[in-house]
């Protein structure tokens, strides 16, 4: 990805609020610690937690932004106030791969937001920092509105935030804003914290209001809440793979310990990563994967709804796949020196994340970053027909089908010759089919010598 590129990536939501938000000046970060707090019981919190502790700084330094923007009338026409903040995942001049967290400043500016229309989107625009940008056009449809994309732009000039970063200058990502509408003359509230994730980005927002074509220039007291704010009548469930996937039962049987084998194989899919406009990854795999947590469940990844990001090295590469629904898989593969002249790539991690795709809470998380397997000599591309099965932790294993990877080196879109499993070599079938023949063979002729030899000395007495 070049300095200034814009690329288009699907939100993966973590938590199911607000449609938008725009800026102006900032108050102290003491206004957003009552929402971290509240949502500390949160699942959605809990899922942040891992990415709070890769480096960054706390979660609460960070400035909230209030913006009233003002029709020809002087009359207001669009209302925000929230604090968010992004942690981005870049490229450092050795190759590997950091994560690093963009604030607000204490300054911000919103120049180029509009009010919109019937015909003619709402805008809203937040300059801060050292080049950095956020943006959300909002759309009224009827009697809702809702945000349409939501674009960052972040400059890697910052050598504050991106201290060693390799490639330099602005970049800009657009996203579809995967929120819900929101009733016109109804504000949207929401203190707990909220999340999704496109590409390498993380856009995380808490302790939001905001109303867009405010009419006749008053903000609403009719508020709409998010699900994390709602007040509950029956004591909270904590999710699992039972009560999310079945319909609620008085009683429970007990489990069985393993889950059936599935009638079908999972369709195969073919994903890809670009690093600017060159290939640098490709895949094509059929995933499946069997949970025995609570209760057995097996799913089938399917191809047409998952969606492909992650990141190309020099030296580590990593696949993330998002099947849309409720379902993370991520495979990282590493290179390793297997001589001075000689380099392999292989899998060195896999993690798997289930969520409940009611609220985005995670139901299961599995890691396990100590595999070995799938090597190839570097430059290559590695191959297995046959069915694998990676075990994750006790509870969570992931079969692949038809598996055809390259995570280094791609030239031309295509796969280079291909290092095949030895589950697909049909050629050491044959020893094993003749050795196994000659084994029984030769049981039977003892056999058959035995018996013979018994009955011999049957027909002789002794004298």
């Amino acid at each position: 990805m070049t300095a200034g590129e814009v690329f288009v990536a699907p939100a993966r939501p973590g938590r199911s609020p607000c449609p938008g938000v725009s800026a102006a000046a900032g108050s102290s970060s003491s206004t957003g610690a009552m929402g971290p707090r509240r949502s500390a019981a949160s699942s959605c919190h809990r899922l942040l937690l891992p990415l709070l502790l890769l480096g960054v700084s706390g979660f609460f330094q960070s400035y909230a932004v209030e913006v009233d923007i003002k029709d020809a009338s002087n009359a207001t026409c669009l209302y925000a106030d929230w604090m968010m903040r992004f942690l981005i995942t870049y490229e450092s001049n050795n190759g590997d791969y950091k994560t690093t967290t963009l604030n607000l400043s204490s300054s911000v500016t919103h120049n180029g937001s509009v009010c919109g229309n019937d015909t003619q989107a709402a805008l809203l625009a937040v300059q801060f920092g050292e080049g950095h940008s956020w943006s959300m056009n909002i759309t009224k449809n009827n009697e809702t509105y809702q945000g349409d994309f939501i674009t960052l732009t972040y400059n890697t000039n910052d050598t504050a935030v991106f201290p060693d970063a390799k490639r330099k200058g602005p970049v800009t990502v657009l996203v579809k804003d995967p929120l819900h509408p929101v009733q016109l003359n109804t504000v949207f509230v929401c203190h707990h914290s909220y999340f999704f994730e496109a590409e390498n980005i993380t856009q995380i927002f808490w302790n939001v209001t905001v109303q867009a074509f405010v009419q006749n220039g008053t903000v609403s007291k009719k508020e709409s809440r998010c699900p994390a704010d709602r007040p509950t009548s029956a004591p909270t469930i904590p999710p699992t793979i039972a009560n999310v996937t079945t319909a609620s039962t008085t009683t429970l049987s007990p489990a069985p310990t393993s889950a059936p084998k599935p009638v079908e194989n999972p369709d195969t899919g073919n994903y890809s990563l670009k690093s600017g406009n060159k290939t640098c990854f490709l895949a094509t795999v059929g995933l499946q994967l069997n949970v025995t947590q609570n209760k057995p469940l097996l799913i089938n990844i399917n191809p047409k709804t998952t969606v492909a990001d992650g990141a190309c090295g020099n030296t580590t590469a990593t696949l993330k796949l998002n099947d849309g629904n409720s379902t993370l898989i991520g495979f990282t593969f590493a290179v390793k020196n297997t001589s001075a002249s000689v380099q392999k790539f292989y899998l060195r991690e896999v993690n798997v994340t289930l969520l409940n795709h009611l609220n985005g809470s995670v139901i299961s998380s599995a890691d396990n970053s100590n595999f070995s397997k799938w090597d190839a000599f570097l430059g290559s591309s590695y191959m297995c027909r046959k069915e694998q099965t990676l075990q994750i932790n006790e509870d969570v294993q992931v079969h692949t089908f038809n598996l055809w990877i390259q995570p280094f080196l791609v030239e031309a879109n295509k796969f280079a010759t291909a290092q095949e499993c030895s589950l697909d070599d049909d050629s050491i079938l044959i020893p094993i089919v003749v050795g196994a023949a000659l084994a029984v063979l030769i049981a039977i002729i003892v056999v058959a010598y035995i018996i013979g030899r018994r009955k011999s000395y049957a027909g002789y007495q002794t004298l």
